[in-house]
């Protein structure tokens, strides 16, 4: 089988999946229909789940150290983790399979194996879901990222689509020049790259931009908007799969068509997903435990599509601050709080990190530029949202630069106090597979 057919099948298939106007209740039968025959046809071919009930709730929650201890048992190669890790090293490839891996934003990497065949159908679906219009006009794809990914290999392949990889490890000086010559009509980039290219003097002109990899924030958004003159979409992605896109109206959507998410709440009106990837065939997970904290919209979206949308990515679980109050409960505050705090408090404050590096301390850093009254009000209203949750946590104060760093995610809340992980422990299951 060529390549092109899987990918036309994905393109085709992501497009039907999402029409406009079929209802959600129509799509949740499609979707169910889907989700049996992997969980019957699929999961027994892996050794993990080789005497698995066919049903989704009877099936153990699992999380990175779960699948990265038994790499082998959840990918129809039995490929183990030392293989994949010098697999990773050196070609890229056992076989056909290609080998990838995560950043390591948590301090852990995963791999991820995947044929083929997935390459080019992911292709297809994300051409759906991102430049459709690339059938009857030239598109011409800029990928920023911090490493190359197998899933980008067999993309770029045809006479419209046009796709370039620029490494971002490298930093942007190193292949501006190149960027500019490619002149791109879609960026795809982590936000802290976007503003970057937005405050410097290229010559760029986009039909559209995709932020991804990082958690995007209201000040970087304003920036990129303002400079580009256009709405900035997020793909909202990770090792584990794609996970959502935006939509022409600028509402982010769920990517259900190939994803099943469960939700499990954890206060505050979030939550954070399990999702078992149905249209995956070789490596296989079901009801994997994602760190991320979603807030979820209320409401269907105008385009018309059945696809739940995401209100806000707000961050990380381990980027989230468990503390105690003084009759023992623990109280979690999660990163966007924080955010908002400081930026409701001074408007001029366009940059800034909070860090826990104690047991009961955070910090605020703040650009030496930024004028004292500015700085003394978002400390305030730091510690005052603190105060709120009867908290006996001292907000400090530190003056230091903020500047880009190509080698390392944006991550503007981040959890430095090695005792202090923030993350509730998995929810437990009601059985265990061997």
């Amino acid at each position: 089988m060529t390549a092109i057919w899987p990918a036309v099948a994905g393109f085709a298939g992501t497009l039907w999946a999402s029409r406009a106007g079929q209802g959600r209740t129509r799509f949740e039968a499609w979707q169910k229909r889907q989700l049996d025959r992997w969980l019957a046809r699929d999961l027994p071919r892996v050794a993990f789940y080789a005497d698995a009930p066919p049903r989704l709730h009877d099936l153990p929650v699992i999380d990175k150290a779960v699948v990265m201890a038994r790499f082998q048992d959840f990918n129809r190669g039995g490929i183990t983790a030392d293989q994949g890790w010098l697999a990773f090293a050196g070609a890229g490839r056992i076989g056909t399979v290609s080998i990838g891996a995560s950043t390591g934003t948590s301090g852990n990497r995963m791999l991820y194996a995947v044929t083929p065949e997935e390459q080019a159908r992911w292709v297809g679906t994300m051409l759906a879901k991102t430049v459709p219009g690339f059938l009857w006009q030239t598109e011409r794809v800029a990928v920023i990222l911090p490493q190359a990914s197998a899933l980008y290999d067999s993309a770029g392949r045809t006479r419209r689509l046009k796709l370039q990889f620029f490494d971002l490890g490298q930093g942007v000086e190193s292949w501006a020049d190149r960027l500019t010559a490619f002149a791109p009509t879609c960026v795809i980039a982590p936000p802290r790259v976007l503003r970057r290219l937005a405050e410097l003097p290229l010559p760029l002109s986009p039909r559209r931009l995709y932020s991804g990899a990082e958690t995007l924030d209201p000040i970087d958004r304003a920036v990129i908007e303002a400079r580009f003159g256009l709405p900035l979409g997020q793909i909202y992605m990770a090792t584990e799969g794609l996970f959502a896109v935006t939509c022409p109206q600028g509402r982010l959507h769920l990517a259900e068509d190939s994803v099943h998410f469960e939700f499990l709440p954890v206060g505050d009106g979030l939550v954070t997903p399990l999702i078992s990837g149905f249209r995956r065939r070789f490596q296989i997970m079901a009801r994997y435990r994602m760190n991320d904290l979603l807030r979820l919209s209320p409401h269907a979206c105008p385009c018309g599509s059945p696809l739940r949308v995401v209100e806000e990515v707000v961050g990380r679980m381990d980027d989230s601050f468990t503390f105690d109050r003084a009759d023992g409960t623990a109280i979690l505050v999660t990163p966007d709080v924080l955010r908002n705090a400081v930026l409701d408090a001074a408007r001029d404050i366009t940059d800034f990190r909070i860090w826990r590096e104690a047991r009961e301390g955070l910090v605020l850093i703040l650009s030496p530029e930024v004028p004292a009254p500015s700085a003394q009000a978002a400390q305030a209203a730091l510690q005052a949202q603190i105060n709120r949750r009867g908290l006996a946590v001292a907000v400090s104060l530190r003056r230091a630069p903020l500047g880009f760093d190509p080698g390392r995610k944006l991550r503007r809340v981040e959890n430095r106090w090695p005792a202090g992980g923030g993350q509730p422990a998995p929810p437990s299951a009601s059985n265990s597979l061997p």
